[in-house]
């Protein structure tokens, strides 16, 4: 395993060096690309001075506030129209009409509605990560053996019973999954709310890195959104691979 892992490393470092040899002699110097090894000194500069720490936390804040308020709002209504059909076919128009529309596409409501700062980001991340919730915690609710609710109808279990002891426990894999895709997409969903609109976080300090002619520090803290990127996924596998095993693993990863 670590040999392939190490095997795997060999294309993107022969890629590095070859960019960075190109970048070095060539005679055209370009304002949006740097030596990998200016990238390097920059990115280590920013973490020496803390500036990419901040607005890491900045980005962090707007990304995990806006996951555990979509993932909530996703949950509770994907459990709803998961076990009522009637209310599933009373929302499924309003649900397959607004789920499609880009997040980003509304980012000027949401600028009118909060202005800048932690609740614009937030509640465009919560829009993604409450449909992506939602879609994987139906599926998962309608997938609940019937024997189960069976069980529970024959054991008299009200209808907060039924849903904490029966079907929570059976769907609990299937809405690990939903919550890991909504995780991913958060990270994705905030930085780009800072690019385009939200003046803090990571994608505002990678934007103006560029604006001020300085490729290396723009491609640091693009190197540094992939490592933190890496780092929240690798952390999500780990909790899913230890709290459901590598069934649930391998049925996310499909």
């Amino acid at each position: 395993m670590n040999g392939d892992r190490l095997r795997g490393l060999v294309l993107p470092a022969a890629a590095v060096l070859a960019l960075e040899a190109w970048l070095r002699i060539s005679p055209i110097k370009s304002d949006a690309l740097a030596p990998p090894s200016e990238v390097v000194i920059a990115l280590a500069a920013a973490l020496g001075d803390g500036s990419i720490l901040l607005a890491t936390g900045d980005t962090l804040i707007g990304a995990l506030a806006g996951l555990m308020l979509g993932a909530a709002i996703g949950l509770a209504i994907g459990i709803l129209i998961g076990l009522l059909p009637p209310i599933d076919h009373l929302l499924e128009v309003p649900i397959e009409s607004i789920r499609p529309i880009p997040s980003v596409a509304l980012l000027p409501i949401a600028l009118m509605v909060f202005g800048f700062g932690y609740l614009l980001e937030i509640s465009i991340v919560a829009k993604t990560c409450m449909f992506a919730t939602l879609i994987m915690t139906r599926a998962a609710v309608r997938g609940v053996e019937p024997r189960l609710m069976e069980v529970a109808r024959a054991l008299r279990l009200s209808p907060i019973a039924r849903v904490t002891k029966i079907v929570l426990p059976a769907a609990l894999p299937g809405i690990f999954v939903g919550f890991r895709l909504a995780a991913s997409a958060a990270l994705i969903v905030a930085v780009t709310a800072e690019i385009t609109m939200n003046p803090q976080g990571l994608g505002h300090a990678m934007m103006t890195a560029q604006q001020a002619l300085r490729p290396d520090l723009m491609l640091a803290y693009l190197v540094w959104i992939g490592l933190v990127g890496f780092l929240w996924n690798a952390v999500l596998l780990f909790a899913q691979r230890h709290l459901f095993g590598r069934a649930a693993l391998a049925e996310g990863d499909r």
